[in-house]
């Protein structure tokens, strides 16, 4: 679901920020009056951030030979609330895109409204109703399985209407080159079958271990944190993060312009990739892929893992101290 660079014309990609940057200063706005209220709400973003960060690191394989990914978008949102959540995924797709070349960079916007916003706010309102109706845990699964779904949908919609949106003269797509028709079904597809039930699935174990360790709902009712437990399974999870390179393929709609064209020549749609990918935007990061010069890739991927969460532990840390000295 991570939209690449080049996927989406610069026309796209410019509205999709601009319509994240007010939503962005109302979560800033929000969470740090969270914070006011509760103090443990900041270091629950570091780890949240860091949870998430690993929970996509797992691929799966999709038939068709491609790869999809959950995400944790719900189970952030019950756990701190929806706008830390929002806060918090949007660290963990900048750091992503930044770091390790997952998400591109003039596509950040696109994809903070998809997995940042749209999937914990839609998540947690199936929560919230879920808890009303006097059933949870069914509000929890559904909320994570209609949460990734919605998100799928809108990716496959902004990615579909490229050919419309921005085309030569002769009708030539010059950035995603599949229509309404194939990006929603294709995305759609991945996610219904796949990779929705898998965040169901990621979501209650996590949700079920956090009523072990942290009886209390943590946003809605909030506690002393005890973070050793979470620390014990960031860890864990990291460990056993190359299980995500058993899927090897490419995610659909994330090819690069050589892939794409291979694709497109074996679908008899096209001798080459579309122009605006080929001659735009080229962002090389410093471990592209999770891979690490000089490593075996499973290795690679486990430092990558504890690099990403060591480097939201020390944010937050910083952020702890910054505010402490304010406070005093």
């Amino acid at each position: 679901m991570h939209i690449p660079d080049n996927y989406l014309s610069p026309a796209t990609c410019g509205t999709l920020i601009a319509a994240m940057a007010p939503i962005w200063t109302v979560a800033g706005i929000k969470v740090k009056a969270q914070i006011k209220r509760h103090h443990e709400t900041l270091p629950m973003l570091g780890i949240a951030a860091s949870l998430a960060f690993l929970i996509m690191m797992f691929n799966l394989p999709i038939p068709g030979g491609t790869t999809a990914h959950a995400v944790g978008g719900t189970l952030l949102a019950v756990l701190i609330g929806p706008w830390a959540a929002c806060l918090a995924l949007t660290v963990t797709l900048l750091l992503q895109a930044l770091l390790f070349g997952d998400g591109g960079i003039l596509a950040f916007g696109a994809n903070a409204l998809n997995m940042a916003v749209i999937m914990p706010f839609v998540g947690y309102a199936c929560y919230r109703l879920g808890q009303k109706l006097h059933h949870e845990k069914l509000g929890l699964a559904i909320g994570a399985y209609v949460g990734i779904n919605t998100a799928a949908l809108v990716a496959g919609i902004e990615l579909g209407l490229q050919p419309l949106l921005a085309h030569t003269a002769s009708g030539a797509p010059l950035y995603c080159p599949y229509g309404l028709n194939v990006a929603v079904p294709a995305m759609l597809t991945a996610h219904l079958l796949i990779a929705g039930w898998v965040e169901v699935a990621f979501t209650l174990l996590v949700f079920q271990f956090v009523k072990k360790v942290a009886p209390t709902n943590l946003y809605q009712v909030p506690a002393r944190t005890n973070q050793r437990p979470w620390i014990a399974l960031l860890l864990g999870l990291a460990a056993l993060s190359p299980l995500g390179l058993l899927a090897s393929n490419t995610a659909w709609g994330e090819w690069d312009a050589t892939e794409l064209k291979q694709r497109l020549v074996q679908q008899h749609v096209s001798t080459s990739a579309p122009r605006g990918m080929v001659h735009g935007f080229h962002f090389q990061a410093l471990f592209s892929n999770y891979d690490i010069a000089g490593l075996p890739i499973s290795m690679g991927y486990i430092l990558s893992a504890l690099t990403a969460v060591l480097i939201f532990l020390l944010l937050i840390r910083g952020l702890q101290h910054e505010t402490n000295t304010i406070n005093h």
